[in-house]
């Protein structure tokens, strides 16, 4: 897992979001990201989007744990309740898998453990190693 981490380390959108990984293990990452000015859209809550790229980089962590390439083919979100302030974490963990596709589900929540977002996402899995990704 240590190889997967040291990959994830290179994703610079999740870094220029503020957003770290925390864990990682075949099928399961979390990943946590602390709410500060520019994550707030105009109604001074946290941005969807901002939400929303949490749960994918878990999912995108999660998805390639295995060693083997997955890109996303399809992922949507259910927002459940506002947040503003404060650290949020997204629990990624695999609900199905097989040679070419695999699903998994995020729940993205709060600091005090509550529930703000449902993200669902599937991937295609490719036959080659993520050790075979270059710049």
């Amino acid at each position: 897992m240590q190889e997967i981490s040291k990959f994830f380390q290179r994703d610079r959108f999740a870094a220029h979001n503020d957003i770290t990984l925390v864990e990682v293990r075949p099928g399961y990452a979390r990943t946590e990201m602390e709410i500060s000015e520019k994550h707030l859209n105009g109604v001074n809550i946290t941005h969807g989007g901002a939400i929303f790229t949490l749960a994918d980089f878990a999912f995108a962590v999660a998805s390639n744990s295995h060693g083997t390439v997955a890109v996303g083919i399809n992922a949507s979100i259910s927002f459940l309740q506002a947040s503003r302030r404060g650290r949020i974490t997204a629990t990624a963990r695999e609900i199905h898998r097989n040679a070419k596709m695999a699903t998994y589900q995020v729940e993205v929540k709060n600091h005090k453990d509550e529930l703000l977002a449902i993200f669902t996402g599937t991937v295609f899995r490719k036959d080659y190693p993520l050790s075979e990704v270059t710049d």
